[in-house]
């Protein structure tokens, strides 16, 4: 197992958030959709209760959640121009693999603290980045105003204790932008 933490420690390492407007095809195939949403399935999970759920957004889901971001956009500013509608809209479209996660805070043992079962849908997030970087994926997430609205909720027929957390986008790097430097873990650790 030793022999292994080098290679973990470069993937984590090496990954990047890569906008969603920066990722193109190739996409997942198929084969590869199922290993990366398996990963999500290895996430701590409190009472095995799955605390989350993910979203695959077809072609014409993307039609419905474009019509919502420009429609969030228009509730929020009734001066917008036809050009940002139109861009509001496009952000549905962009990158060629995209997913909803979700916090699913109803099931299992209401005894299970909300705030483990946001963890727990927040590491299986981080397991699908992980192995879509491993596979040589660039990934994004994503959110906005639109995502917490109730036309969302709608869209997606979410339960009142279901949260939408973010978009994940997932696909070829096509423009790469340079890293930003991570913090020294003496930064963020101490000794109590």
């Amino acid at each position: 197992m030793e022999d292994i933490v080098p290679l973990v420690s470069e993937l984590m390492n090496t990954r990047h958030h890569i906008s969603p407007k920066r990722l193109g095809s190739p996409g997942p195939t198929e084969e590869q959709k199922k290993i990366i949403l398996e990963a999500a399935g290895t996430a701590p999970d409190h009472g095995l209760v799955t605390p989350w759920h993910f979203y695959e957004i077809s072609d014409a889901g993307r039609v419905l959640l474009g019509r919502v971001f420009s429609h969030n956009l228009k509730e929020r500013d009734p001066g917008a121009t036809p050009e940002q509608l139109d861009e509001a809209h496009g952000k549905a479209l962009r990158g060629p693999y995209l997913l909803l996660a979700v916090t699913k805070y109803g099931t299992g043992d209401n005894k299970i603290p909300r705030n483990e079962k946001l963890i727990s849908a927040g590491c299986a997030i981080q397991n699908i980045i992980l192995t879509a970087h491993a596979m040589g994926f660039g990934a994004g997430l994503s959110s906005g105003h639109a995502l917490y609205s109730p036309e969302m909720k709608k869209l997606f027929k979410l339960e009142a204790d279901d949260e939408p957390l973010v978009f994940i986008t997932i696909g070829t790097v096509i423009k790469h932008k340079d890293g930003r430097v991570r913090p020294a873990y003496t930064e963020y650790s101490s000794i109590f």
